[in-house]
């Protein structure tokens, strides 16, 4: 079973280069870099949040 800890890091990382990617995206369909980044920042924490869940969500689930 994964530690909370170890969730908190990995949705960190992942949150970082997803967010890197969604901004990047943002900005070459707006060609706007203020609205790519509020787009990149509101991402970053709504997703960070959901993935966290997620993580422990799939921590309880036993597939054997």
């Amino acid at each position: 079973m994964e530690s909370k800890k170890r969730s908190i890091l990995k949705a960190t990382t992942w949150r970082v280069t997803a967010t890197c990617t969604t901004t990047l995206i943002a900005f070459l369909i707006t060609g706007n870099i203020e609205s790519a980044l509020s787009i990149g920042f509101v991402e970053f924490f709504v997703k960070f949040v959901i993935y966290y869940y997620h993580e422990r969500l799939w921590t309880k689930i036993k597939l054997n």
